[in-house]
């Protein structure tokens, strides 16, 4: 396809690429909550990240598609409203040492085809994921307990449920990084950390990444011996409408579709499926 027509802009900050992009990722705020909360993420924590690339493909003075990588992770990719946007997209990051891919499934499924004919690094499917909105909580059954923020004290916790979810999720953990990251978040520096407590801690929910008018809540966690009893439900439940009471509009989350308890719970506290999202892995170059 031709992509002469469908200049790359890149953008050097993360404020730049809102002003220019903003109007478009808006108009699709629940499509776009990942992008947005990693905009959230760049302005809060920046030292959590290498150089970002930010960038927006246009049609005369309208935005098609936008992308942005933030150095480990993925590429994540928007909504796209022209195909030829995505050729445009892969030949400016061709020579980016990317990790893998993630967006829209077929959007990011046409960019991993594109990626592999330019003769990038081979994708593997890695995980798929269904993203969900909250706009009112459907209360789940009571249980003995009461949610609270984490704490200093729970430091110890919290790492070792982080680099279980993130074991269970996506394979892998590196504890160096998780032990930053649960620093920062216990500072109540880009997320927030609740745990719902029954006299001992039971489960674990992440909130922060916050967009126009909403925020995304995750990680959640429970050990598995700890599972069945409905405490991530009665957690994300509390969590999810203190934030919509705080003047949230919705709440976002997404799951592995591999897990259909999961996918159960949540929308039995009121979560709706808003669109089915792919991760692709690219091989070493």
């Amino acid at each position: 396809m031709r992509t002469d027509d469908l200049p790359v802009r890149r953008f050097a900050g993360v404020d730049a690429f809102l002003a220019a992009a903003g109007s478009f990722l808006a108009a699709r705020e629940a499509e776009h909550n990942l992008i947005f909360g990693i905009c959230s993420s760049l302005r809060e924590t920046p030292e959590r990240y290498g150089e970002p690339y930010l960038a927006v493909v246009e049609r005369g003075d309208r935005v098609v598609a936008a992308a942005l990588q933030t150095p480990p992770f993925r590429l994540v990719l928007s909504e796209v409203d022209e195909p030829a946007a995505i050729d445009a997209l892969v030949d400016d990051v061709l020579t980016r040492s990317l990790p893998g891919v993630a967006g829209p499934v077929e959007h990011v499924r046409a960019f991993a085809g594109t990626w592999l004919a330019r003769g990038g690094p081979t994708p593997t499917l890695a995980m798929s994921e269904r993203m969900y909105r909250l706009a009112t909580v459907i209360p789940p059954r009571p249980i003995p307990g009461r949610s609270r923020i984490a704490g200093p004290a729970d430091r110890d916790l919290v790492i070792d449920w982080t680099e279980a979810f993130m074991r269970e999720a996506f394979g892998d953990a590196d504890p160096v990084v998780v032990a930053a990251d649960v620093d920062r978040w216990l500072a109540r520096r880009g997320r927030t950390i609740y745990v719902w407590d029954d006299g001992e801690p039971r489960s674990l929910a992440g909130v922060g990444g916050d967009t126009p008018n909403g925020t995304r809540i995750g990680p959640v966690y429970t050990p598995p011996a700890l599972r069945a009893r409905g405490y991530a439900s009665a957690l994300v439940a509390e969590v999810s409408q203190a934030k919509l009471d705080a003047g949230r509009r919705f709440c976002f989350l997404f799951t592995d579709l591999a897990n259909p308890t999961a996918n159960h719970i949540y929308q039995a506290i009121g979560y709706e499926p808003i669109r089915d999202v792919d991760a692709y892995r690219f091989a070493p170059r």
